[in-house]
This record gives structure tokens, C-alpha cells and sequence, in this order.
């Protein structure tokens, strides 16, 4: 359902995933519903922001190996050299 972006298949396995006897499918679903319209779009859309997440995560990497000892002129630096 995922891969072929298949969003109607989504309501009907909800349902199933709502009647399972487990409360932490349960609880997944209710989260899921909550947030019905960015779910739905995620499966409609072809946009990802995994290398928006992928750029987050190599910057937190660089600013914790630095931590407390770099300067904000020192963290720029090696942002932009590991950038190039």
C-alpha cells in the first residue's frame, strides 16, 4: 500500500488494524486518524523530506562532535567544507 501509493486500500486497512486484539495497533491507528489528511496526502504525493531529514542529521552529527568546544565560526566552517 505504501510503495504503490495506494491510499484508498488505507480506510479498509485501518479498520482491520482498529479490530485487532492488540492495544498498540490500536493506539497506532487512533494516531494515524488524527492526522487523516497528512497521512492520506503522504501516500497520494510523490514528495519525500528524507533528504531534508538526512541534511538535519548529518548538521546535528557535526554540531554534537563539536560540542562545547566549538565556536559558532568553527561550526560554520566545517558545515561548509563538509557541504562541498
Amino acid at each position: 500500500m505504501i510503495r504503490q501509493r495506494q491510499a484508498a486500500d488505507l480506510d479498509a486497512w485501518l479498520r482491520t488494524c482498529q479490530a485487532s486484539p492488540s492495544g498498540e495497533v490500536q493506539h497506532f491507528v487512533d494516531m494515524l486518524q488524527r492526522d487523516d489528511a497528512a497521512v492520506t496526502a503522504a501516500l497520494m504525493l510523490p514528495w519525500s523530506n528524507g533528504p531534508v531529514e538526512g541534511h538535519i542529521n548529518r548538521l546535528q552529527l557535526i554540531k554534537r562532535s563539536g560540542y562545547g568546544r566549538m565556536q559558532l565560526d568553527l561550526l560554520r566552517q566545517r558545515v561548509l567544507y563538509d557541504a562541498a
